[in-house]
């Protein structure tokens, strides 16, 4: 009986331990959206949808987008971390939304197509990207 109590007991603390890791990360998730939409202006959940409805996902991988598993660009994983944007400007809220909207007149030299995003779809794309830290 005593030893059914201590296995009882364990699980019990494994399971609280697991939901609090749980509850942890939705809120880190949570507030890094929020914070990536007071950045750029944009909708986080907006973002997400357009990057596949402008074809980003054919170029590039980009994490919590199904499919997105491209290798023509640079993989957008941690983008929100990084100094520059294509190589070439700061990585700033307000370069990023020039950047998705038309690469090739920041940058000539750029594979990537302006695809004709409109501002506010790429503030929604730059707070979604803005997510993966």
């Amino acid at each position: 009986m005593t030893r059914w109590v201590v296995i009882i007991f364990a699980v019990a603390i494994i399971l609280c331990g697991a939901a609090a890791a749980a509850y942890r990360n939705a809120a880190i998730a949570r507030r890094t959206a929020v914070e990536a939409e007071a950045l750029t202006g944009g909708d986080v959940e907006a973002g997400r949808v357009a990057v596949k409805t402008y074809g980003c996902n054919a170029c590039h991988t980009i994490p919590g987008v199904v499919d997105a598993r491209g290798l023509v660009g640079p993989p957008l994983t941690q983008i929100a971390n990084r100094i520059y944007i294509a190589g070439v400007l700061a990585n700033t809220p307000d370069n990023l939304v020039q950047w998705i909207q038309n690469p090739p007149g920041i940058d000539p030299r750029t594979a990537m197509p302006n695809v004709g995003v409109d501002e506010t779809n790429a503030r929604d794309i730059a707070a979604y990207l803005y997510t993966l830290r």
